[in-house]
């Protein structure tokens, strides 16, 4: 639009200068060279024009013929980068694809055709590193150093290349060469803040997160966890040194993130050693709200010290109401229960947790609660027998990793802040290292009974059949009558030795009598009431006992061997 108007525009003005000419008349005479020349005003104009067209038409001509030279290079040129461009295209897409040997033949192209392109050192670098040559991947990216536009990209070639060979001091410095070079890196930020935390340098971790927000490399509220997790760090570190600073710092981590659950517990217990309980018990209870953790319900409970079993129940009770229906609030409630003895309000506390599946918490609870209750050792049993195949609780778990306790950086990537509190997945860790954890925080926290994990893992589980009733104790012996007696048959039948001399009736009845002649007042033997041992002795569950009967008949003869559940006579 624009151009239209202005050749509008130049039209009008001509336009106009031909009717101001025509309505000027007039007369030009030109006397050169002893020639005259007289013409109007017009034509003189119209000539001109055309002598300005004709000398640049001339200029044209003779530029195009000297200029020829020059276009055939630059041609040329032209037609060699655009083939070197098609060649560095082609060869990033033959890197994309893992095909190095498509990526070699290009990047031999580029080579010929732009050799001083920033992208040939590019795909030479990245083919070399495909093909795993590494020494000519570092010669790549170091030859990019000398150049102002790449040397930013050689410095990140070369931390990549130092990461890959394990050199952590050479790739600190390429890392802390590109930061002072550009500030504004991500990759190189993000370098140092790991390096700080892997080496435990938590004032310069904490450096390096403010650089990255004050950057906007990272967002606000990762930031504030970040900084908040590095003053947990750095409090847990100077605890036992540096008490005040270790309490100003876990303070600052418990403000900065309420749901950190280390800082908060840290800070609570080292306000109770301080004695401000109440400030203590408001963080704590501000941190339950956020995130239920055992840390916070002991370091909740132990507030007070010399708190008697009963204070610490009512502190329980106090810590439930916050949050009553998380299975925390639960276990909680019930551990300090046993330990006040009250046994009714554990179980009722417990019966939620039992019913819908108990954990491995929940079973080493109520073993405990059997314990301290009854003393029954095979309730006991029957529990940590649950406990090894119950599901498991949560805990720290931080790149498939399970730990007992807290720690700001992955031992394994040293990423900061990897641990979160979680049911761990059930791959992790066999069944008999669940087991042998079970038996391990039984033995630390209940200290009731040394099971050893082999014997755990062999307990069957009880709640197939319930255990038999204790045996009452024994009858006081009496020595054996002549006359025959019933005696219950065993469970695994023995051939009894027959005494040297036996008394006559017991004869009478063993050898049977004359079919037509039965001795009803030799049977009475077989009718006769057990001895004193029968009768205190239990009747057995699974084995019924059978009686004999009063006339077993002439041709009945006695079993060779008593079956199960059968009955023999014997002196």
């Amino acid at each position: 639009m624009v151009r239209v108007l202005v050749y509008l525009a130049v039209f009008a003005c001509l336009a106009f200068g031909a009717v101001w000419l025509a309505d000027r008349p007039g007369e030009v005479s030109v006397l050169w060279q002893g020639y005259r020349i007289e013409t109007s005003v017009a034509l003189a104009a119209i000539g001109v024009v055309a002598l300005a067209f004709l000398v640049l038409l001339v200029w044209a001509i003779f530029r195009f013929v000297f200029g020829l030279p020059s276009a055939f290079s630059l041609s040329s040129r032209a037609r060699r980068r655009a083939r070197g461009f098609e060649a560095v295209s082609r060869g990033m897409v033959a890197i994309g694809a893992g095909d190095p040997v498509a990526a070699g033949r290009y990047t031999g192209e580029a080579r010929r055709f732009v050799p001083n392109e920033p992208l040939t050192l590019l795909l030479e670098a990245q083919t070399a590193q495909l093909s795993g040559d590494r020494a000519q991947a570092e010669a790549a990216f170091k030859a990019m150093l000398e150049k102002s536009e790449t040397r930013v990209l050689g410095l990140r070639g070369l931390f990549v290349e130092a990461k890959r060979r394990g050199d952590a001091v050479a790739a600190r410095a390429f890392a802390d060469d590109a930061v002072r070079r550009s500030p504004s890196l991500a990759w190189a930020n993000d370098a140092l803040l790991d390096f700080h935390t892997q080496a435990g340098d938590w004032q310069a971790a904490r450096t390096a997160v403010e650089r990255r927000a004050a950057l906007r490399l990272a967002d606000k509220a990762e930031a504030r966890r970040q900084r908040a997790v590095l003053l947990a760090a750095e409090a847990l570190q100077a605890r036992d040194n540096e008490p005040e600073k270790a309490l100003a710092a876990a303070l600052e981590a418990a403000k900065l993130s309420p749901a950190l659950t280390p800082a908060a517990a840290l800070a609570g217990r080292m306000l109770a050693e301080r004695g401000d309980v109440r400030k203590a018990s408001k963080l704590l209870e501000a941190a339950w709200k956020d995130a239920p953790h055992p840390d916070i319900a002991a370091a909740y409970l132990d507030a007070r010290p010399g708190d008697s079993a009963l204070d610490r129940l009512n502190r329980a009770v106090t810590l439930t109401k916050l949050r009553p229906s998380d299975p925390e609030s639960v276990l909680a409630l019930a551990g300090a229960a046993i330990q006040a003895r009250e046994f009714q309000k554990a179980r009722e506390t417990l019966k939620p947790l039992l019913a819908g599946g108990a954990s491995v918490r929940a079973c080493l609870l109520m073993a405990e609660l059997e314990d301290a209750e009854h003393g029954a050792a095979g309730r006991v049993r029957e529990w940590l027998a649950r406990a090894t195949r119950a599901p498991r609780d949560a805990a720290w778990v931080a790149d498939g990793l399970v730990s007992d306790h807290w720690m700001p950086v992955s031992p394994i990537t040293g990423r900061l802040d990897a641990f979160v509190w979680t049911v761990p997945p059930a791959t992790l860790g066999s069944k008999a290292q669940a087991a042998d954890d079970v038996l391990a925080d039984l033995d630390d926290s209940t200290k009731l009974i040394e099971v050893k994990a082999e014997s755990v893992t062999t307990i069957e589980p009880a709640a197939v059949a319930p255990p038999p009733p204790p045996p009452p104790p024994p009858a006081p012996k009496e020595e054996p009558k002549p006359e025959p007696v019933a005696a219950a048959a065993p469970s695994v039948p023995k051939e009894e030795p027959k005494p040297a001399a036996e008394p006559k009736p017991v004869e009478a009845v063993v050898e049977p009598a004359k079919p037509a002649e039965p001795k009803p007042a030799e049977a009475k033997p077989v009718e006769s009431k057990p001895t004193q041992r029968e009768a205190a002795s239990p009747k057995p569950v699974i084995f019924p006992v059978s009686h004999a009967p009063d006339d077993p008949g002439p041709e009945e003869e006695p079993p060779p061997e008593p079956k199960k559940g059968g009955f023999r006579l014997f002196g």
